[in-house]
């Protein structure tokens, strides 16, 4: 178990985080969803110790993560967005130094290095150089060393970046695997990746946590319902009087439909839990009314309309005196004295996905 209490990261005038609270159930795969620099690297980096908090604490099956680190940090293992790999080794080279800096204990290193190559799918590469190795691979060879030590909590941070759709697949298999095992944090800003694999779900924006539940219920907050689509030949009138007389309908749009004289589509917003009833009742009423039903069809809310409109309204209480400040056009935050520098990532609302030099040097390893 992971608990987080009242978290919050600073860099001179910039917060990055601020006053996060959740906790992290054993047994489960969670997802840290956010826009590009609402948090999310900063929150990871600070639960897995590589960064200090300005203030709060986290604490890792009761263990300070500070205080208690070196074995609050054996219960943690931990994959960057960009994986720390040496491309000059092999996989079996680059797990064995893993294993050994980990304290993993001799006679059980070439065991566990074994069944984590196994795990990840590496073994038939593991005596390739990692720099010869697909972007995949190299994914599959940073959680295999993620996975040494045999942690409790994996910790994924944008873990299919880069990867080409079959290899998004395969990673997301294998993270569905990992959770069986283990608790895994993933961190993404691409809906469709956590809302697959996730049983919770904590959105993260502008440093702060505004939502933290499962996909089925964060698609039950939105206050618009469900939308009912109709397409209809008659009157369209006619339509919103029915409409007007049925509570559970919130509201009702119409229009022509183009190049079809007489049809007409709906847009009706039914309270969620009511569509079925509104539908029935309302392909009843229509026809008493002569009007030819076409087509209808209920759509609930999806993730992507939670995850829109929770941070709309986040943006709009930044903007009404939030205490994030705004930043002059290309203008980055000044450090206080002794303070940490402003990630790019965090300062700027953009991954830190490398810089070209460093993107050269690897390639020439």
């Amino acid at each position: 178990m992971i608990e987080v209490s009242h978290l919050t990261k600073k860099y001179g005038g910039h917060t990055a985080i601020s006053d996060l609270s959740f906790t992290v159930e054993t047994g489960q795969i969670y997802g840290f969803l956010g826009p590009n620099g609402a948090g999310k690297s900063t929150t990871l980096n600070i639960l897995t110790g590589c960064l200090a908090a300005t203030s709060g604490e986290v604490r890792i099956d009761g263990l300070d993560i500070y205080e208690d680190a070196d074995k609050a940090k054996r219960r943690i293992g931990y994959l960057p967005e960009i994986p720390p790999l040496y491309l000059h080794e092999t996989p079996a080279e680059y797990l064995r130094f893993i294993a050994e800096a980990k304290g993993v204990p001799k006679k059980e290193r070439a065991e566990q290095i074994r069944k984590v190559m196994e795990v990840t799918g590496i073994a038939d590469v593991a005596d390739r150089l990692i720099k010869n190795l697909s972007k995949g691979y190299r994914q599959r060879v940073g959680i295999a060393q993620a996975l040494l030590g045999n942690p409790e909590t994996i910790i994924l941070d944008e873990p299919t970046v880069g990867l080409d759709p079959r290899q998004i697949i395969e990673i997301r298999n294998l993270i569905r695997e990992l959770g069986k095992e283990h608790t895994v944090i993933l961190s993404s800003h691409i809906l469709s990746e956590v809302q697959e694999v996730c049983q919770t779900i904590l959105i993260l924006s502008h440093g702060r946590l505004v939502a933290c539940d499962t996909p089925e219920n964060l698609e039950k907050l939105l206050s618009s319902g469900t939308v009912v689509k109709i397409k209809a030949a008659g009157d369209a009138q006619k339509l919103h009087s029915l409409a007007a007389e049925m509570p559970a309908v919130l509201a009702c749009e119409s229009s022509s439909g183009e190049g079809e004289e007489g049809v007409f589509t709906a847009e009706l917003k039914v309270r969620t839990g009511e569509e079925d009833e509104v539908c029935r009742n309302l392909s009843l009423a229509l026809g008493k009314e002569g009007i030819a039903l076409l087509s209808m069809t209920a759509e609930s809310a999806s993730l992507e309309d939670v995850f829109l409109e929770l941070t709309r309204e986040e943006d709009a209480a930044q903007e009404d005196g939030g205490t994030k400040p705004v930043p002059e056009e290309n203008a980055k935050p000044v450090p206080e004295e002794n303070a940490e520098p402003v990630p790019e990532n965090e300062a700027d609302g953009e991954p830190d996905r490398g810089s070209a030099a460093q993107e050269e040097k690897e390639d020439g390893e």
